[in-house]
């Protein structure tokens, strides 16, 4: 193995610009922005038996479930989620084309495990991406 000079410099990707590999400031900053908008939707349209919002009751499972469908509808129809186009990064194959339906499905269960989003390669790219065969770039 040879060594990079930059992440993503052995996908064929550039070292910074458009199309770099996204860093981690920006991916966790998205990270925040989808499951923010995720606990806001959950406290507006979702109540548990007693009639309080889904926020009040701590039900996190109600919230990942919401995080989960922002993920999943946003990566094929924006090439990313609403946190990741916000923050500048795109969602693509490791090619360039498009991520398709299934490809959003198993990167965010795997997102969602958490473990496999903490594991890097000197990519960059976690264990959910490279399971996808997906890469976050800068767009």
């Amino acid at each position: 193995m040879t060594d990079q000079r930059y992440p993503g410099e052995r996908l064929g990707l550039p070292g910074s610009g458009r199309g770099s590999i996204g860093r981690l400031g920006r991916r966790v900053g998205a990270l925040f922005i989808d499951y923010g908008a995720a606990y806001i939707l959950a406290g507006l349209f979702v109540t548990d038996p007693d009639g309080l919002p889904a926020v009040f009751s701590g039900d996190p499972l109600v919230i990942a479930a919401i995080f989960m469908a922002i993920q999943v509808v946003f990566a094929p129809m924006l090439q990313g989620s609403p946190g990741h186009r916000i923050l500048g990064l795109r969602l693509t194959r490791i090619d360039g084309a498009w991520v398709g339906l299934w490809r959003p499905i198993v990167r965010t269960v795997l997102l969602v495990l958490v473990i496999p989003a903490v594991i890097w390669d000197a990519d960059q790219r976690g264990l959910h991406d490279k399971a996808a065969g997906t890469v976050l770039v800068r767009s």
